[in-house]
């Protein structure tokens, strides 16, 4: 007879590489092909944060009104970035949203409630506008002698190498030696332990990146340090996306944001510290990188 347990984690184990081998191909093709698959991503995201939220019914329902709206604003947004739009036009994508949003609550009064509006927006930026910061470093270029550099090629990477494989190293360092609890009523298996050991996993997994990188000529020797700071970097904010992502689960008291990835949950499920790493690896890619 099998072990529930074994199995279970084997089904985990091959759908997070099978999640793992899609995201390389989406980010590897760069131009229509990453645009299209984060925007679909996004899509399904900002749908399940509707559902956790209670903005909208559970599964097996018709969409509402705000997930119809929103969903089309996330097209537009990712083409926008695609068409490498300037940041004031995509900051006004972000702020008319409200005023799309409060366009339906006025004129369909008392259908809906005030808080669903407001959830709407935050699903809305937390879920579809900080992933696209994925795509957003992935087309960042500079300008080096007389041709173009694909910073962003090299380092939109990091974005999951420090979320994921912070994830990986964390786990072991907590299974192995963990034994303070860092948020007890939120997380209880997570360890002060495991936390440091997932940033100087990602530390050194950064490292290893940037040694590569730096070996086959990717990248010149003094960009070498970078890497590993991207890392460290990354791996503190996604721990940081996972516990929010957490305590928004405890708060509306589900377990997970969705069933689309066995053994994992939904897209929020899988790629909530990816929400959290990927405006920051954009952010440090065009303040260290993008000279």
């Amino acid at each position: 007879m099998s072990d529930p347990k074994r199995s279970n984690m084997l089904i985990r184990v091959i759908s997070g590489v099978a999640v793992a081998v899609i995201m390389l191909g989406i980010v590897w093709f760069g131009g229509i092909v990453t645009t299209i698959g984060l925007a679909l991503i996004s899509c399904v995201a900002y749908s399940e944060m509707l559902s956790a939220t209670g903005v909208r019914m559970k599964e097996g329902h018709k969409p509402c009104i705000f997930e119809v709206v929103g969903t089309v604003v996330i097209i537009l947004y990712y083409l926008m970035i695609f068409l490498q739009a300037e940041t004031t036009y995509l900051m006004l994508v972000v702020v008319l949203y409200v005023v799309v949003l409060m366009l339906i609550f006025v004129f369909t009064f008392p259908a809906y409630r005030a808080s669903q509006v407001m959830r709407s927006y935050f699903s809305f930026v937390y879920a579809p506008v900080m992933l696209s910061f994925v795509l957003m470093t992935r087309q960042m270029s500079v300008s080096q002698g007389e041709g173009i550099y694909n910073v962003g090629f090299f380092s939109v990477w990091m974005t999951f190498i420090s979320a994921w494989g912070s994830d990986t190293f964390a786990y072991f360092t907590g299974v192995l030696i963990g034994k303070h609890k860092i948020t007890p009523r939120l997380s209880p298996k997570k360890s002060v332990e495991g936390c440091i050991g997932g940033v100087i996993g990602a530390g050194l997994l950064g490292f290893v990146y940037g040694m590569v990188l730096k070996a086959v000529g990717r990248i010149p020797e003094s960009n070498l340090w970078a890497y590993p700071l991207l890392g460290v970097c990354g791996s503190v904010v996604g721990q940081i996306g996972d516990l929010a992502a957490s305590a928004i689960k405890r708060d509306f008291g589900i377990k997970d944001y969705g069933r689309c990835i066995p053994g994992h949950g939904g897209i929020m499920d899988r790629f909530d510290s990816v929400i959290f790493t990927s405006p920051l690896i954009y952010l440090l890619t065009l303040m260290v990188l993008g000279r």
